[in-house]
């Protein structure tokens, strides 16, 4: 077998792998020749060869195991610094935006945030439609999702009112076009549906 009283059998002595294929940095050379980085760098990548070629678990598997976790660790801790920037970035630019509103702006939007569908309401549609129970969270997410909803409607007819040189407030003309409209651009579903009768 050769394997050398200094340390583990090189990686190109293990049956299946040639041994050409034993580099610098791989675990059966000293750490002395690259550093700690690289070497559990080339831990993970053998690791991925060894899982691919079916070779079973030996003495490294800790290491290697330690090496998956550290990646999953650093990945998770971008990802939370990436999202925690960004909130960051959309708070400041609502501040910005808000601080920039004339009065009448600013009490239209206070009015928008305290706006709400009655969740009583939607319950007993939800329920009438589906003809099963829900939870609260469910209705929430439809309040939320139908005022949503409701207000790209409104968007499109204050557009549509202003294309037509009309002034607001809005008429049912307004808001009829404005469904029209974004049916046309596929924003709504289509409502009607074939009865299916299974036999």
């Amino acid at each position: 077998r050769g394997a050398s009283s200094s340390g583990p059998r090189p990686r190109g002595t293990d049956p299946g792998v040639p041994r050409s294929s034993a580099a610098p940095g791989t675990p059966g050379i000293p750490l002395s020749r690259s550093p700690l980085a690289a070497l559990q760098d080339e831990r993970c990548s053998l690791a991925q060869v060894r899982s691919a070629e079916g070779e079973a678990a030996d003495a490294e598997d800790p290491g290697l195991q330690a090496c998956a976790a550290r990646k999953v660790k650093l990945e998770l801790k971008e990802r939370k610094e990436k999202k925690q920037k960004v909130d960051e970035d959309e708070i400041q630019k609502m501040q910005i935006l808000v601080s920039s509103f004339s009065e009448e702006q600013l009490n239209r939007y206070e009015m928008y945030r305290r706006s709400a569908f009655p969740k009583a309401a939607i319950k007993r549609l939800i329920q009438s439609i589906t003809g099963t129970s829900v939870s609260q969270n469910v209705v929430i997410a439809m309040s939320g999702i139908s005022k949503v909803f409701v207000g790209e409607v409104v968007e499109e007819a204050l557009d549509v009112c202003e294309k037509w040189g009309e002034l607001p407030p809005l008429q049912p003309k307004h808001m009829r076009e404005a469904v029209r409209r974004l049916k046309a651009r596929g924003q709504i579903p289509n409502s009607k549906y074939k009865k299916i009768i299974f036999h």
